[in-house]
């Protein structure tokens, strides 16, 4: 660690304090040896055990002013840092050390208590961030989940040949796309810390966009959704597995937060050189604060339906969207509803 210009100033300091008191003791003994020396005429006895009295009494004056510095200066900070050390060791990350003089003049044991407090802000946040993501990786894989679920349910009733054919291929659908959506986050997490070789093709975005919302044609119905699609053909070239996340969530939120009746609109258009995919309910609607913070991982700001998920699609979504390229916003009012858009580069012909 490169130590500041203030920092070599305060340890210039004390070696000059600590040189010139080696250097007052040797002249005060210097002083008061001839001082004896002539006060007794030269009597050698005498001035030895004179000496003798004086060296014992300052060198005890310096080892207790040493002794009391020490247990000041050095002692108590180490313990306070050993304690530290070992609450950290035990996973206890809520540890914060005062230093003990103000930032223009910290000594190396306030440095390290500032970088133990960094370290513990930081494992913090990691020990949240895994507990969350755990979590957050549960409300993804609930849908599929629940798709096998009532399938499986559905098999068990079913003597019909032909309808468990139906039901078991919609089983194989749903675990395809949980193994694909578990990869997917894996991926995801890779990318904050190197770029992966993404496979990029050229896709057909109105028809993916209509796929998807098919995929959800079931939960619609049950809730009696009207479900508006207005798609111009458009092709970009893009990586379809991290779309899917893409369409998957925002049009599985749309459907999750508009209540029973309500409405759906998904449009496909293209500006320029480029397309924009809108998907818009006529839902609860975010504020103005929750929708700073909505493409934050773990964030949630609609408590009311904080059972149904942990906030981490929309990071799913803001995640792959810087990845592939692209930008994403969200227009939104309370009580009416949101709209989630993505613009992405359209593919040249």
């Amino acid at each position: 660690m490169r130590r500041s210009p203030i920092k070599k100033r305060s340890s210039f300091l004390g070696y000059l304090i600590f040189f010139a008191t080696i250097c007052s003791t040797v002249t005060v003994t210097l002083t008061l040896f001839v001082l004896i020396n002539r006060s007794t005429g030269g009597d050698t006895l005498t001035v030895a055990i004179s000496m003798l009295i004086i060296i014992v009494a300052i060198s005890a004056i310096f080892t207790g002013f040493d002794v009391l510095r020490r247990k000041v200066m050095i002692d108590k900070p180490v313990e306070q840092i050993l304690r530290a050390t070992d609450k950290i060791s035990q996973g206890d990350f809520s540890v914060r050390l005062t230093p003990l003089h103000v930032y223009e003049k910290y000594d190396d044991y306030d440095v390290i208590k500032e970088n133990l407090n960094a370290l513990a802000a930081e494992l913090s946040k990691s020990e949240l961030l895994k507990t969350d993501f755990i979590a957050g990786v549960s409300h993804e894989i609930k849908t599929p989940l629940a798709i096998i679920q009532n399938y499986v349910s559905l098999l068990e009733k079913e003597a019909d040949e032909e309808k468990r054919k139906t039901y078991m291929r919609a089983v194989t659908s749903a675990t395809k796309r949980l193994s694909d959506l578990v990869g997917n986050i894996l991926k995801l997490n890779k990318l904050e810390n190197q770029r992966l070789n993404l496979q990029y093709e050229k896709i057909a975005l109105h028809d993916m966009l209509a796929e998807s919302v098919v995929a959800l044609e079931e939960i619609i119905e049950q809730k009696g959704l009207d479900v508006d699609c207005d798609l111009q053909d458009a092709t970009v070239y893009s990586v379809r597995s991290y779309l899917e996340i893409v369409w998957n969530n925002l049009l599985s939120n749309a459907v999750k937060f508009t209540e029973k009746g309500g409405k759906v609109t998904v449009r496909l258009k293209k500006e320029g050189g480029r397309v924009k995919v809108s998907v818009e309910d006529t839902g609860c609607g975010i504020d103005a604060e929750t929708g700073k913070h909505i493409f934050d991982k773990f964030y949630q700001g609609e408590t009311s339906h904080s059972g149904e998920g942990n906030g981490l699609g929309l990071a799913l979504v803001k995640k792959v969207i810087d990845v592939i390229g692209g930008e994403i916003s969200v227009a939104s009012v309370p009580g009416q509803g949101s709209t989630f858009t993505v613009a992405l580069q359209a593919e040249d012909k």
